[in-house]
């Protein structure tokens, strides 16, 4: 298995990486975006968000991406169109209840936020208890160039259904951290991202021929980096070089930021698990809608 993904899981999951864990999923999925994802045991549902969907239009929708049927989650306000699209992009355990409602925390402060199912062709990545098998059989065999295709699909679908694609952004968790970096490279239509502990470097593959750090250059789009100092999978040095290169880079990578949170371990923003920090949570989410604002989408 790719030693990148196996170091983000560790990270993710707080070195318990395989673990059997569960084998079904922790609640009946009938539905994308209910329930969480098996793999993402240990739950402290005490901590979990739970926001409401008073005023919104929120649920599953389905987007064509030439000819697939992709499933994606949507959230938005209820009657409005001309709307600010956010695209967010979920860790390696797919749209599971956690990313649902990130969704429609976003549609609160009165964006469309999509939530696309990106693992699908490979398979469903919420239905796997065991963290090994997940990244071997799904997550490892993603390329980061269907993902763009997928993105773009969703770009266009929002334009379609209410969105305004001239006020766009993305915002990612762990493993859509780093694709919220590599989609500021890709998609010129995008105003701002913000990375949720994204990994920064990484091993060059057939799927995943470059990185962050690589593409600083051509980067499009400012990202706001939302980094925890205690994470055990992304060491701070590779933080530091990409601050360095972006001050080098050109103007989208000079306006792009870091905020390191000094006791923040990995996935500190994921409410539903041990690793969840709330004052930093709290604090980037703030950041996040104040970086939307600052850039346009808003």
């Amino acid at each position: 298995m790719n030693k990148d993904l196996i170091d983000d899981t560790q990270a993710l999951l707080g070195g318990r990486i395989g673990a059997n864990g569960t084998t079904r999923r922790v609640a009946l999925k009938a539905a994308l975006g209910v329930g969480y994802a098996a793999a993402a045991v240990p739950l402290m549902a005490q901590t979990a968000v739970k926001t409401p969907s008073a005023g919104l239009v929120t649920g599953e929708v389905t987007i064509d991406v030439n000819g697939f049927k992709m499933p994606a989650f949507r959230s938005a306000p209820e009657g409005k169109t001309g709307l600010p699209v956010v695209l967010v992009i979920s860790e390696i355990f797919g749209v599971h209840e956690y990313i649902a409602d990130v969704t429609r925390r976003l549609a609160q402060a009165g964006y469309m936020a999509i939530a696309p199912e990106l693992f699908v062709r490979q398979g469903d990545a919420t239905a796997y208890g065991e963290i090994a098998k997940l990244q071997a059989e799904v997550i490892s065999k993603v390329p980061d160039a269907q993902v763009m295709a997928d993105l773009d699909a969703c770009v266009v679908w929002a334009a379609a259904n209410g969105g305004n694609a001239n006020k766009l952004a993305i915002t990612g968790f762990c493993w859509g951290g780093r694709i919220t970096w590599l989609y500021a490279v890709h998609q010129p239509k995008l105003k701002a991202g913000v990375a949720w502990y994204g990994r920064l470097v990484g091993n060059a593959t057939a799927l995943t021929p470059s990185h962050p750090t690589a593409l600083v250059g051509k980067l499009q789009a400012p990202v706001l980096g939302l980094y925890g100092a205690a994470d055990t999978g992304i060491p701070l040095d590779t933080v530091d070089k990409m601050k360095t290169d972006l001050a080098q880079g050109p103007a989208a990578a000079k306006a792009s930021e870091f905020v390191v949170y000094p006791e923040a371990p990995h996935a500190f923003h994921a409410d539903y698990r041990p690793s969840f920090r709330k004052a930093a949570a709290e604090d980037g989410w703030q950041r996040l809608l104040a970086w939307l604002k600052r850039h346009g989408v808003a």
